[in-house]
């Protein structure tokens, strides 16, 4: 996915820059980058930090990097900030989400303006920044480029910019998918995507930005120069999974909803079980929200394994994944021989590696494991974020059924999301068989929402309706009085 920090101090910014972004570094595998403005323009410095952590390939940097602003960034798709020259200036550009229509706006670019994008040569994609560069640079002045790019862009967006001349700007998604942070202290401003970074560099919580909100940053506080928009769709995967445990957002804090999650799930699908435990490390939460609510001991069958494994939790080769998290956890066996076990984890999406880890609990001698899953079952590939590496629909344990069952033609996907169907329930039960469990059960919708704490229509749940805000715009065309693909 990625996830980005920036910082605008009356002083040298480059300790709270370096720190606030490698607080960001469980969100993306690919690419680390750094860009602050100093006396001589913009320094910069990008590294692949797929087999070491961000802060161990940026040390020189960070020991020669001098300026009052900067803008860092945790990257899973291309090297980036990105540093643009064009008729608005010369300024430091990076981004966060997922252009699901990047040919057609590349397209469009060339057909208007002539512009041409390479293809990066490692991973034979064009880089998503320099669309957004490409779109924002097709108007007046920043804040006409940003509306216009946020108008186009199908997925999700959230983005800083860092001019030479000493102005910042952080842009929140259209639809607000990705969080954006304010952060303040004494003569300093921060922005972040994961709201826990601020305490131990001093700063405090001021407020999240709102759906497509922008706003210019100084070291004394932020200036709004597009309204935020009314409708929202945050992605709930944050408290389910990537969100970090200390993090809040929309001050909905994760740690504490896993524990509801968990508590959800022990109420709807009690057990007979010796012990709970969770798949480390989202898992753990929720395991611990089970265990409190069903009155069951809690244990770690499972012990994760981070000294050298840290920075591989998303490999792109299903072989490499499959071994890593073979690797990556560790049992216990006096907790699990003979024993009667709850297992909590945040999803089952392909079902692989569940599979291996019931194999080995078996193995090592258990007598039941019950699965216990903190969503609903995965219907729909994400279409707005950049944090599946899934290929195709059918890379998904439900639709590989669903095709076995009605066929790959069949779309009347609702019965499917019933927990109360016939047709749920075989579904579940064929995937409890194939996985080797004693019992399965997931999350429902409504729970899952309930935990959250925001209201329904502010949280995307495309990945178990295949419904979105967006949608009815996308659609439309800018034809409804509130649209935001209006200009």
């Amino acid at each position: 996915m990625g996830g980005f920090c920036g910082v605008i101090s009356k002083t040298d910014c480059v300790v709270d820059l370096f720190f606030g972004t490698d607080y960001h570094s469980h969100l993306g595998t690919q690419r680390g980058g750094m860009a602050v403005l100093s006396e001589n323009g913009i320094q910069r410095a990008i590294h692949n930090i797929q087999n070491s952590p961000f802060r161990t390939k940026f040390q020189n940097d960070f020991s020669t990097f001098k300026g009052n602003m900067g803008l860092g960034v945790i990257s899973d798709t291309d090297p980036q900030p990105l540093v643009v020259a064009s008729h608005l200036g010369t300024y430091a550009l990076m981004t966060v989400g997922l252009i699901a229509n990047i040919k057609e706006l590349m397209q469009e670019m060339y057909v208007s303006r002539r512009i041409q994008f390479q293809y990066s040569t490692s991973s034979g994609v064009v880089s998503p920044t320099a669309v957004v560069a490409a779109l924002i640079d097709s108007q007046d002045d920043f804040v006409s480029g940003v509306k216009y790019a946020q108008e186009k862009i199908k997925g999700s967006c959230s983005l800083m910019i860092l001019t030479e001349k000493g102005d910042c700007y952080a842009v929140r998604d259209r639809f607000g998918r990705t969080p954006i942070i304010l952060g303040k202290k004494e003569g300093a401003m921060m922005v972040t995507q994961e709201s826990f970074a601020f305490a131990n560099l001093g700063y405090e919580y001021v407020r999240d930005l709102g759906p497509g909100e922008m706003v210019q940053l100084t070291p004394d506080g932020a200036t709004t120069l597009i309204e935020p928009g009314e409708e929202m769709a945050i992605c709930s995967f944050l408290w389910i999974y990537y969100g970090y445990p200390a993090s809040a957002y929309e001050g909905r804090n994760v740690e504490m909803s896993r524990y509801r999650y968990g508590g959800a799930l022990a109420r709807r699908n009690p057990v007979d079980a010796d012990s709970v435990g969770g798949v480390p490390d989202s898992g753990i939460a929720h395991a611990l929200g089970y265990a409190t609510e069903s009155g069951l001991r809690y244990a770690r069958p499972f012990v994760k394994y981070t000294p050298t494994w840290s920075r591989s939790f998303m490999p792109p080769d299903q072989r490499q994944r499959d071994q890593v998290a073979k690797m990556k956890l560790i049992p216990i066996s006096g907790l699990i021989k003979d024993k009667r076990l709850v297992f909590c984890d945040d999803s089952i999406v392909r079902g692989t590696q569940l599979g291996q880890q019931a194999n080995r609990l078996y193995a090592d001698g258990v007598k039941e494991i019950h699965m216990r899953i903190a969503c609903p079952p995965l219907l729909y590939g994400c279409q707005f974020l950049n944090f599946s590496r899934s290929k195709s629909i059918y890379d998904l344990a439900t639709r590989r059924y669903i095709r076995e069952v009605e066929g790959e033609d069949f779309d009347n996907i609702e019965e499917y999301q019933n927990p109360e169907s016939p047709k749920y329930k075989a579904m579940v039960e064929k995937i409890r068989k194939d996985l080797s469990l004693t019992s399965l059960a997931f999350q429902h919708l409504d729970d899952l929402v309930k935990a959250i704490g925001l209201p329904k229509e502010k949280i995307c749940t495309y990945c178990w309706t295949g419904k979105d805000v967006s949608d009815k715009h996308w659609k439309c065309g800018g034809s409804c009085p509130s649209c935001p693909m209006k200009k």
